[in-house]
């Protein structure tokens, strides 16, 4: 056992291991350690503070055998502050994504105050044949353009991804439900317009239905918008 792996197994919580794990069915229960999110987080820090050459080595080991070393791999890129290297490593760790929780917590925070080249990225990664690759730019979409750097081009491409997968579909309606809070008068002519799957349609407005950001009065006019059989 090296001493990544080790650090993980000497942090592990077996409660918690037993309760994730029925939250990511895709994943085999044997892979889960069962370490935290915070205390991976923090792991990552006691690694890059004191352990970066192990910290180099590790983000060249793929694929991982544990979920958990795929959540550390997932951190560490996401503390990284150079935006082509987080650009690198990223390209390198999508392909062996198999799973919505390292997805999701995977943020790259050098991403940030490079939106211009980092939405020729999602572009690319939203045409992939990978599931994850396909969520994680969805999810990159959601972070980082509905705000400032929000249009409606964006809106729409995102919502044009035609997909089979459950996790793409789920990320499609999470970023449909953000927009609707955030951009409301544009994202709204989206669903009453009806040019979303009928499923993603339908998964949009409850999520957004779900909301505390969203007014009650909007909350009542989503609803007269959900598609019946």
């Amino acid at each position: 056992m090296d001493k990544i792996e080790k650090l993980l197994f000497d942090n592990a919580d077996e409660k918690y291991r037993n309760f994730h794990s029925s939250l990511i069915p895709t994943v085999d229960k044997e892979t889960i350690i069962g370490v935290r999110v915070p205390t991976a987080r923090k792991l990552a820090k006691y690694l890059q503070r004191n352990c970066p050459q192990d910290v180099v080595a590790f983000l060249s080991e793929l694929p991982h055998k544990y979920y958990d070393e795929n959540v550390l791999h997932a951190v560490l890129i996401s503390d990284i502050s150079d935006y082509d290297k987080a650009l690198a490593y990223t390209e390198k760790f999508l392909p062996f994504i198999d799973n919505w929780a390292v997805c999701d917590i995977f943020n790259p925070r050098a991403f940030e105050n490079h939106e211009n080249v980092l939405w020729q990225k999602i572009e690319t990664w939203l045409d992939s044949n990978h599931t994850y690759t396909v969520r994680f730019a969805i999810v990159s979409a959601m972070r980082r353009f509905l705000d400032d750097d929000f249009s409606i081009d964006k809106l729409y491409e995102v919502a044009s991804v035609k997909s089979d997968e459950y996790y793409v579909n789920m990320a499609i309606a999470w970023y449909i439900s953000v927009a609707l809070v955030k951009q409301y008068d544009v994202a709204v002519k989206l669903v009453k317009n009806e040019e979303l799957p009928a499923w993603v349609h339908n998964k949009s407005i409850q999520k957004a239905v779900e909301s505390y950001r969203i007014s009650a009065d909007k909350k009542q006019y989503l609803k007269t918008l959900i598609k019946h059989e």
